[in-house]
């Protein structure tokens, strides 16, 4: 892996961003951190668990992620990403679209590059 770096860390969240929308349980899995914990719209915690079940279920279908803007800023080796988009799908058999504000952090290591260790997202 390359040492920590804003283009590293946009590279990821894109890749993120890309994994949700395909619904590639194997890319989450890897870009996830064990320790994740997501504040969704709702206000509930939910973790990496929680996460790839919604989507390997198909429970969780994201048909849309467009990037409006998008803050990068890193640290040593924690990054934090702020994102803001149109997101549509559907979430438990109810369709959704909105406009949304995550702010994500992100943890380096040499063995696994950068990974999500907690989000928040916002409806707009």
């Amino acid at each position: 892996m390359t040492a920590p770096s804003e283009d590293g860390l946009r590279a990821a969240e894109r890749r993120l961003q890309a994994a949700q929308l395909a619904g590639d349980v194997a890319v989450l899995d890897e870009v996830l951190d064990e320790r994740l914990v997501f504040t969704g719209p709702d206000g509930l915690l939910y973790g990496k668990g929680d996460d790839l079940h919604l989507h390997r279920s198909g429970e969780q279908k994201v048909t849309k992620v467009e990037e409006e803007d998008l803050i990068v800023l890193v640290h040593d080796r924690t990054g934090v990403t702020c994102f803001l988009g149109q997101l549509a799908g559907t979430f438990k058999g109810t369709s959704f679209a909105a406009r949304m504000r995550y702010t994500r952090t992100w943890a380096f290591a040499e063995e696994t590059g950068w990974r999500l260790v907690a989000a928040h997202a916002s409806m707009l």
